[in-house]
């Protein structure tokens, strides 16, 4: 039997209009109330899944692209997951819930109790999916926007107050002593002075301590000092990195030597490779779905291009085609990842009509050039992964039960009768679970 490893969903779309552009909108599901987010939660954790994580952009990005990211919903609009995380914990009893935040957005003591508010609210299934976009600066202050490395500075030191505040209670302060009638004692409790480069402010936290350990930190960054970030500070490392061998040991390799140089263990971060795949009943119909893809017309670059233009805050639909692509044209708050999935490894004199191509196409599992498959070929995928020590995948979607059922239909029996995916969780909360296997 093959090891179990860790599987999540990414919300792609955020707290947003789940389903827009595609038939199954005409399920008539309102995005904006709890109800399809609870039946997707719940889903999930009927899978096995350990947790969902919830992608989110707070700005509308610059004023030349906002037409853009609303026009077909690409980039916007989104409501704030932190506040749709109590419906999600409502509706089950073990699946983590990650909403994502940003450090411009959260002032460290505020932060801290909210997020002290809904770890006990959830059992313990909170989780922090920290970004260091810059891009939303302008609503939070009129202070100078950061750059990327002094983003990541930012957070590191937003996180380490908090973490302070969370742990303002010395061990012994909370007592509950119905027999004294003493609650806490008030000098185990630490004043947690900070004043730092981009915060200031004081403790202790008016929040109880944890009893299921802190809320599991998840981080985005591929860049060096967004490893350098998970290393110290991760407890999932959401990954983008072919899904090869060598590629995925060497990242993997990465992001373990960054832990061991803040003074952690390797397994203490959970690296789960995000993937979006095509299931398909039978191997047939994946070779169709491969072939249509291989030479996409303009009218289907253009809808990428339109996709690519909300995640990199540049109108790609206003160049040509046909003429190379100059990556100086993205700004520096721009994420390098992002700028690395559209350009690939292909020459700097490459037209943006071959990066757009390569991201049309598809391939299929069998031969690891893309996704498209059947459950029992992504199975294979998944089993050859944990040869190579992977923790676990993330899954890509949206929240529309088309989207999941359609995913996870035929593969959850797949990947349970093979041992991949868990059956029972553990008590304990999000933490817990993480660290079971």
């Amino acid at each position: 039997m093959s090891r179990p490893q860790h599987f999540g969903w990414f919300l792609a779309r955020g707290f947003g209009p789940q389903g827009w552009g595609y038939p199954a909108l005409d399920w008539d599901y309102d995005w904006t109330r709890p109800d399809v987010y609870q039946h997707a939660a719940r889903t999930l954790e009927q899978a096995g899944f350990d947790l969902v994580i919830i992608e989110d952009a707070p700005s509308l990005g610059s004023p030349s692209t906002i037409d853009l990211r609303v026009r077909h919903a690409f980039g916007g609009p989104k409501h704030d997951p932190l506040l749709l995380a109590p419906y999600l914990f409502q509706a089950t009893r073990h699946l983590g819930v990650v909403p994502t935040v940003n450090p411009a957005a959260y002032l460290p003591y505020t932060a801290a109790r909210q997020f002290a508010t809904l770890q006990h609210l959830s059992g313990h299934r909170l989780g922090l999916n920290v970004v260091t976009d810059t891009g939303s600066a302008r609503h939070f202050s009129d202070a100078a926007q950061l750059g990327h490395d002094e983003a990541y500075d930012r957070a590191e030191e937003w996180l380490s107050g908090i973490r302070a505040l969370w742990r303002s209670w010395d061990d012994g302060a909370l007592l509950a002593d119905r027999e004294t009638g003493v609650f806490a004692d008030g000098s185990r409790l630490r004043a947690t002075e900070h004043r730092g480069e981009y915060f200031a402010f004081d403790g202790p936290l008016n929040a109880v301590p944890f009893t299921d350990g802190d809320p599991a930190i998840v981080s985005p960054g591929g860049s060096g000092r967004g490893l350098g970030f998970a290393g110290a500070n991760s407890d999932v490392q959401l990954a983008l990195a072919p899904l090869h061998e060598k590629s995925v040991r060497e990242y993997r390799a990465k992001v373990h030597d960054a832990a061991l140089a803040k003074g952690r263990r390797p397994e203490d971060i959970k690296i789960l490779f995000a993937i979006q795949p095509v299931i398909t009943s039978s191997s047939e119909e994946a070779d169709r779905i491969v072939a249509a893809s291989a030479q996409p017309d303009d009218s289907a670059l253009v809808q990428i291009a339109r996709k690519q233009s909300s995640d990199l805050e540049t109108d790609l639909t206003s160049l040509d085609l046909d003429e190379p692509l100059d990556i100086s044209i993205f700004g520096a708050h721009v994420s390098r990842g992002s700028i690395q999935r559209l350009v690939g490894d292909r020459d700097q004199d490459a037209p943006l009509r071959a990066h757009l191509t390569a991201l049309a196409r598809t391939g299929r599992i069998t031969d690891r050039t893309g996704f498209v498959g059947t459950a029992h070929e992504f199975a294979d995928l998944i089993e050859e992964l944990g040869e190579w020590g992977n923790d676990g995948v993330l899954l890509w979607g949206d929240f529309h039960p088309v989207t999941l059922h359609r995913t996870l239909d035929e593969l959850v029996p797949v990947l349970r009768r093979r041992g991949i995916l868990r059956r029972e969780y553990a008590e304990g909360g999000l933490q817990t679970n993480l660290h079971q296997f």
